[in-house]
């Protein structure tokens, strides 16, 4: 079963299509180096908690708008192999100079798919 990694993050609403540009840089990336799927989606029906949600997990200003991406790949290993050649890429040298999104508050990790379905 595929190994996924998951991103939860705040984007500047007014820097949005400089983010929706680096996402396809992204994808095109990932994919080269080996990742199975890239997806970057854009929040439209995300309520705002009262204890949890996305919004509060992120600190979701009101100049911002969310975004959730994920990669695939094999396995760990897998995906280990590939984000080391993604990020030694060349192309990746200067996004994080003045990336559209606020990545102190960004929410991150890998997951092991246990259940799948068509």
């Amino acid at each position: 079963m595929p190994y996924i990694d998951a991103y939860v993050m705040p984007v500047l609403k007014a820097r949005e299509a400089e983010y929706v540009e680096w996402g396809k840089l992204g994808a095109k990336v990932w994919l080269e180096h080996g990742a199975l799927s890239y997806l970057e989606s854009r929040a439209d029906d995300v309520p705002e908690g009262k204890v949890t949600s996305f919004p509060l997990a992120v600190k979701l200003e009101p100049d911002e708008i969310l975004y959730l991406a994920y990669a695939t790949f094999r396995d760990r290993a897998h995906r280990d192999e590939v984000n080391a050649k993604a990020w030694a890429d060349p192309r990746m040298e200067n996004v994080m100079k003045d990336f559209p999104a606020n990545m102190q508050r960004m929410i991150w990790g890998g997951f092991s798919t246990v259940v799948t379905a068509p």
